[in-house]
């Protein structure tokens, strides 16, 4: 199997220029309309498409994004790997703005958004225990060496509802808990990727140190920005060189890209029939297969 790099862009990030053969289309989804159209193009042999998390102007807001349909649009064009591209706040000292954090481990605390692709009807429990898939990791670590680009190689990522910045008094909450930066968007967007066993990875591109550091001014957007420029260079850069490591053939990563084998529980004869439907592209994989009518029938009719 080919692969087929999915890459999407937060903040600041809102194309890919140097891509060959370049062009949007609008794909289609039973969850709704996605962020944007996807931009599909190849890079030294290697297929790619991105999707702007926020859409082209940054018109979609943390909370008004629709996951589940960026997902799903993914899964449907035949995606085979996942590298969210995600701009942060700090809240460790050694991660200063412009460092770009790989993460690996995530604290979903926003309450306001569709988590999951199943529900009544037809329910699953996927596991997030190791929610990055290391072999994609592995790539983002050693393309960050390549391109000077200062990272950290793990860290654990707590994402916010915002859209509002953090209090203090929270900021200090999360440095407690040992988290290493803080976002909006990587949640549920990991978690639907795993859903549709999707192997993915997240850069974390660090634009300030949050509210906590008594030496740096409170985060305005005004200072987001002018790192987001910078970093964003950086980002179009890693992805760049990431894509060859990672291409043009798909290494498989079966824990992920067979995770739903154990995580049905629906009893095949309670499943919703409707929601089954809309999961063809997430969870194709696993569902009946329609039989074909054969052409005596079809003469019949």
């Amino acid at each position: 199997m080919r692969t087929i790099l999915g890459v999407i862009g937060g903040s600041g990030v809102y194309d890919i220029a140097g891509l060959e053969k370049p062009r949007w289309k609008r794909i289609k989804s039973p969850w709704g309309e996605a962020s944007d159209a996807l931009l599909f193009g190849t890079y030294k042999g290697t297929d790619l498409v991105f999707l702007p998390r926020h859409g082209r102007g940054h018109v979609q807001s943390p909370s008004s994004i629709n996951y589940r349909a960026n997902i799903d649009v993914l899964k449907r064009v035949g995606v085979t790997d996942v590298i969210s591209v995600s701009a942060c706040g700090s809240l460790k000292e050694e991660l200063p703005p412009g460092k770009f954090v790989i993460a690996d481990q995530f604290i979903d605390r926003t309450f306001a958004r569709e988590k999951s692709f199943f529900g009544p009807g037809f329910v699953a429990h996927v596991s997030m225990a190791h929610p990055i898939d290391s072999r994609i990791a592995d790539a983002l670590q050693r393309a960050c060496a390549e391109e000077n680009i200062e990272y950290a190689r793990s860290g654990t990522y707590i994402c916010m509802e915002g859209p509002q910045f953090s209090s203090l008094a929270e900021s200090n909450l999360y440095r407690s808990w040992g988290c290493s930066v803080i976002g909006m968007t990587a949640m549920p967007e990991a978690k639907l990727a795993r859903e549709a066993e999707l192997p993915y990875a997240i850069v974390a591109m660090v634009t300030d140190y949050d509210c906590w550091h008594p030496e740096h001014d409170h985060v305005t957007v005004d200072a987001v920005v002018k790192v987001l420029h910078a970093n964003a260079e950086n980002a179009r850069k890693l992805i760049m060189n990431v894509s060859g490591k990672l291409g043009p053939w798909h290494t498989a990563s079966p824990q992920i890209e067979h995770v739903l084998d154990t995580a049905i529980i629906t009893a095949p004869d309670k499943r919703d029939a409707k929601l089954m439907k809309k999961l063809d592209a997430v969870a194709g994989r696993i569902l009946p297969k329609k039989k074909k009518e054969s052409a005596k029938k079809r003469a019949k009719r």
